[in-house]
């Protein structure tokens, strides 16, 4: 493996760590904080479970990727 190729992975490891982490600090304080201290409605609280969602299945693709461009550059 080329050292370009080491950097790449680990800068992509690197974004799947922040988007994991920024999605469940986000929901969390939109769903157990923000949203109640607001007043905001139920429904909303549904809305940022979907985003979150969204945000967990773009990190879950993203794993898959990286673990897709480890097994090529083991070969």
């Amino acid at each position: 493996m080329s050292v370009e190729h080491d950097k790449a992975l680990a800068a992509k490891g690197r974004h799947i760590a922040l988007v994991i982490a920024a999605t469940m600090l986000g929901w969390l304080a939109m769903s157990l904080f923000i949203g109640p201290a607001l007043g905001l409605a139920g429904r909303y609280a549904l809305l940022f479970d979907f985003a979150a969602l969204a945000g967990f299945i773009y990190a879950a693709v993203n794993i898959f990727q990286l673990w897709r461009m480890r097994q090529d550059s083991q070969r």
